[in-house]
């Protein structure tokens, strides 16, 4: 089950692109759209990340930043930004407690497969570290211009 509306987002201090370190608290006072997804470099990810990308001077416009969120090493989130030139903070999680926090790394199913990973989820957070809305299981199309939506009318 997703975090609650209104409840307090969960704090992180994680690794970054770029050799970086980001933290929650230092975003206080922006929205926040902090977007999980499974790998870089897959179709549905990779789709996902370049949309966020196309919108991201319009959710700048609305004091909003994103930062996506995976199991990935902060070097394979290097390339990647590279690869698509992302405008945005990529966060590595490869002990997974953020996920686990954000109850995004749960039980999945493929070809009647069970296997544990990331949900594709995201979560938009207010300037004061607030969760306002939450995307449980995404589907990529059409995903990012919700996002936008709800971010421009907070």
């Amino acid at each position: 089950m997703p975090l609650e509306i209104s409840s307090i987002a969960p704090t992180f201090e994680l690794p970054s692109d770029g050799g970086r370190t980001l933290s929650l608290t230092s975003l206080k006072g922006q929205k926040v759209i902090l977007y999980f997804y499974p790998k870089d470099m897959t179709p549905g990810c990779t789709q996902e990340s370049k949309e966020f990308s196309d919108q991201s001077k319009e959710l700048e416009a609305v004091n909003t930043v994103i930062v996506g969120v995976s199991k990935d090493s902060v070097k394979r989130h290097d390339r990647f930004k590279d690869k698509y030139q992302l405008p945005f903070t990529l966060i590595s999680d490869e002990e997974g407690a953020l996920c686990e926090a954000y109850d995004v790394w749960r039980m999945k199913k493929l070809y009647s497969k069970e296997y544990m990973g990331n949900i594709r989820s995201t979560y938009l957070i207010d300037e004061s570290v607030h969760i306002q809305a939450v995307w449980d299981k995404d589907r990529v199309n059409g995903h990012v211009d919700a996002v936008l939506k709800a971010a421009q009318a907070l």
